[in-house]
C-alpha cells in the first residue's frame, strides 16, 4: 500500500457564466433547481437536475461541473501566468524562466514531431543491450531514478509506526490497466478495455519500427507479463488494510528469499542507504522474484520496452500521444484531445507546481482569505468536540484520546510557509523530453534526500493553486490550498449558510478522515497505533460496516453499484464533515436564525450549498471506471448518501416516508 493519503481530488469551482449566474441570485442557483424533483427522492436531482439536463460536456472532457474536472476560469488563470512568463526573457535560473522556457519546450510541437522517438532510442538500445537477470535489475533501478517505472515501485515517506522518521517503501507495481482486476473481470465492457490497451501497445511497438506481426506478437508477450503481474497484486480493497500493508522487513533478510531481486545491488544503485524496507505488499516481490528466472530476457527486454513507451508516449511526437489518447478515451469516453494549452498547463502544474504555486499565489490569492477559513476551521474543530462529547457509544476514555488526536490536528491553508526551490533542475527552451528527464531526477533526489531523516512536517503533498483538500494521517495534517478558497466552496460576499455549506463540508469532511477506517488507526502523532478501548473499537467497526452496506446498495448505472467497502473512507468523511459543518452552522447568529433569502430558510440554504459542490456531469465509460478505482462515491451519492443519515435535513425539507429517499430513524447511519 503506498501512503495513505486522503485527497478530495480536484474539488473544482464552475464554468464563469456558472459563477455570475450563482452571484445574481445570491449564491443559489435558483434557476438550476428542477421544482419537480421531490428534495426527500433525490435531493441531487433537486438542487442540479435543470442545470444537469442542459450542461454539455465538452469533447475534450470527460464530465462538466465541480469534483474531479479542472474548470475553464482555474485553468485559464494558469494559462495566463504562463502565456506571460513563457514570452518573456527571464533571468536564468529564476522562478520564471523554468516554468516559462519549460510550458514553452512543451508547446514547441514542430520541434518534439521532428524528433519522433529520437529521444527514447538511447533507452531502448540499454534494453537491448540486457543479457541477464542483474543488468535487467540495473536497467530498472537506472530508469526508476529519471522516472520511468516498471516493475519495482520505490518511495521515501514517513515510517507508519515512527512517523518522525522517513523510511523506504517499496509497493506493488508492474502493470498497465487501472488495476489488477481488469486483468480478469470478462464482462462486456472491461473486455473493450483489455483490447484497446493491447491495440494501444501493439500500435507503440509499430511507432517504433516493428512491423504487424511483430508488434502482435510483442504485444502479446507484454500483456501476458502484466497480467501474471496483476494475479499477484491486492485488490484495491485489500490496499486498505493499513497493517495488512506494512511489513517493515531487513534487507539482510530479504537479500536471502528474493535472492533473484538482489535487494542490496538494487539499494546501492538506487543511492538508498538502508538496512529495512517497509515492503507494503511482500506477495507481488515474491512473484517477481520467481518471475525473473521463469520468464525469458528476451519476454523481459519486450516488456521493458512496452513499459517504457507507455511511459514516455505523452512526451514524444504527436503520433505518440495521440496513441496514447486512443487507449485512455476508452477509459474516460472523453472524444476528443485536450488541447495543447491545456496539457502543458497540467504539466507544468505537475512538475514544477511549486514554481507555478508562488506566482499563482502572487497574482490572485487574496490573503484574507486565510483568516476567514482559519476562524471556520477553528468552529469545526470546536463543533467537532462537541459532536464527540455527545456520542453514545463511545467511553470516555476514548473520547478523551479522539479530543487530544483533534486538537492536534495541523492546518495548512493557502500555500507552504517555504517554497521548495528547483536550483539544481536544468530547464532548455527547446528540449522538451530532457526537461522532463531533468524534472524526474530532480523529484528523485528530492525524495531521496529524506531517507532516514526526521520528517518536515511543514512540507505540502499538493500546489497552492489546485482546487483540492486532503487530510494525511501520518502528519495528521488537514490541508486547504488556495485554489480551493474561493468559489462555489468559499467566497467573502457570501453568507455563513453557504460557505458552511461549502468550505465547512469540505473542512469538516477532512477532518473526520482522521476519524474514518484507516485515519483512525493513527494516533495524534501520526503513528499506527490503537487509541480505542477494545469494545468501542467493535462498536466503532459495525457502525462503518452499516455505512459500507448502505452505499454497496446504491447503483449508479444498469448493474454497477458503488463499492462500499472501497469507498467507506470518504463515505465516511462525508457524513461527518455534513454533520460537523452544520452543528458549527448553527453556532452563527444566521444559524441561529430564520430569515430567508431567495425564499430559502438558512438549513436550507445550507443544505443546498452541499448539493451546489457537487455538481457534476459525466460521461458512462469515466463513470465505470471511477467506481472501479476510486475511493469516492460519484457526486450524486455524496449528496443524497450522507443526507438520508441526517435528520435536520428532513426536518428542513419536510422528508416523509413515502419519498425515495427516506430512512427510518433506526436504520439512519451515525457515526460522528
Amino acid at each position: 500500500m503506498n501512503k495513505v493519503f486522503y485527497l478530495c481530488v480536484a474539488l473544482v469551482v464552475l464554468s464563469a457564466w456558472n459563477y455570475r449566474d450563482d452571484h445574481k441570485r445570491g449564491f443559489v442557483d435558483v434557476a438550476g433547481i428542477d421544482s419537480l424533483t421531490k428534495p426527500g427522492d433525490n435531493f441531487f436531482r433537486y438542487v442540479n437536475g435543470r442545470w444537469y439536463d442542459t450542461a454539455k460536456i465538452a469533447s475534450d472532457q470527460s464530465g462538466v461541473g465541480s469534483y474531479s474536472f479542472m474548470n475553464i476560469p482555474q485553468k485559464q488563470l494558469l494559462q495566463n501566468i504562463l502565456d506571460s512568463v513563457s514570452k518573456t526573457r527571464n533571468n536564468m535560473g529564476s522562478v520564471e524562466q523554468k516554468v516559462g522556457d519549460f510550458y514553452a519546450s512543451g508547446m514547441d510541437m514542430a520541434t518534439i514531431n521532428q524528433r519522433g522517438y529520437q529521444p527514447i532510442k538511447p533507452i531502448l538500445a540499454r534494453i537491448d543491450a540486457i543479457n541477464n537477470i542483474p543488468s535487467l535489475i540495473k536497467f530498472v533501478t537506472a530508469e526508476l531514478k529519471r522516472g520511468n517505472r516498471s516493475v519495482i515501485s520505490f518511495s521515501i515517506y514517513p515510517d507508519n509506526k515512527n512517523s518522525s522518521i522517513n523510511i523506504a517503501h517499496v509497493s506493488q507495481t508492474g502493470i498497465g490497466l487501472p488495476e489488477r482486476d481488469y486483468y480478469f473481470k470478462t464482462d462486456s465492457s472491461t473486455l473493450l478495455i483489455q483490447q484497446a490497451y493491447k491495440k494501444y501497445i501493439h500500435t507503440l511497438f509499430q511507432l517504433t519500427g516493428s512491423d504487424v506481426a511483430s508488434a502482435t506478437k510483442d504485444a502479446d508477450v507484454t500483456y501476458s507479463i502484466e497480467k501474471q503481474n496483476a494475479a499477484s497484486h491486492k485488490t484495491n480493497i485489500e490496499l486498505r488494510d493499513v497493517n495488512a500493508n506494512y511489513h517493515k522487513i531487513a534487507v539482510a533478510s530479504i537479500s536471502k528469499t528474493q535472492t533473484n531481486i538482489g535487494w542490496g545491488s538494487l539499494l546501492t544503485d538506487l543511492g538508498a542507504t538502508t538496512d529495512s524496507i517497509d515492503m507494503a505488499q511482500p506477495a507481488y516481490y515474491d512473484k517477481l522474484n520467481e518471475q525473473l528466472k521463469s520468464i525469458s530476457i528476451n519476454d523481459w527486454k519486450i516488456y521493458l520496452k512496452a513499459s517504457t513507451l507507455e511511459n514516455y508516449a505523452e512526451t514524444l511526437s504527436k503520433p505518440f500521444v495521440d496513441a496514447s489518447f486512443e487507449f485512455s478515451k476508452v477509459l474516460s469516453g472523453q472524444a476528443k484531445q485536450k488541447s495543447r494549452r491545456q496539457i502543458m498547463t497540467e504539466n507544468v502544474d505537475g512538475y514544477l507546481g511549486q514554481a507555478l504555486g508562488q506566482l499563482y499565489v502572487k497574482r490572485y490569492f487574496n490573503e484574507d482569505a486565510k483568516k476567514r477559513v482559519l476562524a471556520l476551521v477553528n468552529n469545526l474543530q470546536k463543533s467537532f468536540e462537541n459532536r464527540i462529547n455527545h456520542l453514545d457509544w463511545m467511553s470516555d476514555s476514548t473520547k478523551q484520546k479522539a479530543k487530544e488526536k483533534l486538537y492536534a490536528i495541523t492546518k495548512k491553508l493557502g500555500y507552504p510557509d517555504k517554497w521548495r526551490n528547483y536550483d539544481k533542475v536544468q530547464i532548455n527552451r527547446t528540449k522538451y523530453f530532457e526537461n522532463i528527464l531533468s524534472l524526474n531526477q530532480n523529484d528523485y533526489n528530492f525524495e531521496l534526500a529524506k531517507l532516514n531523516k526526521p520528517v518536515d512536517k511543514t512540507e505540502w503533498g499538493t500546489t497552492p493553486s489546485t482546487v483540492t483538500a486532503y487530510y494525511n494521517p501520518s502528519f495528521n495534517e488537514v490541508v486547504f490550498p488556495a485554489g480551493i478558497l474561493q468559489f462555489p466552496y468559499f467566497d467573502f460576499s457570501a453568507d455563513d449558510a453557504i460557505n458552511y455549506g461549502g468550505i465547512g463540508m469540505v473542512i469538516g469532511h477532512e477532518m473526520t478522515h482522521a476519524f474514518d477506517d484507516q485515519g483512525a488507526q493513527f494516533d495524534k502523532d501520526g503513528n499506527v497505533k490503537n487509541w480505542w478501548t477494545k469494545e468501542d473499537y467493535q462498536k466503532f467497526r459495525e457502525k462503518t460496516k452499516q455505512l459500507a452496506d448502505l452505499y454497496g446498495s446504491f447503483t449508479v448505472l444498469d448493474t454497477v453499484h458503488i463499492k462500499g467497502a472501497l469507498t467507506l473512507g470518504e463515505n465516511t468523511a462525508d457524513n461527518g464533515g455534513i454533520a460537523i459543518a452544520y452543528d458549527a452552522f448553527k453556532m452563527t447568529e444566521q444559524g441561529k436564525g430564520s430569515v430567508k433569502i431567495d425564499g430559502f430558510t438558512p438549513d436550507q440554504r445550507f443544505f443546498l450549498s452541499i448539493a451546489r459542490i457537487w455538481r457534476v456531469k459525466t460521461r458512462d465509460a469515466f463513470l465505470r471506471t471511477y467506481v472501479n478505482t476510486n475511493p469516492h462515491s460519484p457526486a450524486m451519492w455524496r449528496v443524497n448518501g450522507p443526507l438520508m443519515n441526517f435528520a435536520p435535513f428532513y426536518k428542513a425539507f419536510n422528508v416523509q416516508p413515502d419519498d425515495k429517499n427516506y430512512k427510518p430513524e433506526n436504520q439512519r447511519v451515525k457515526i460522528w
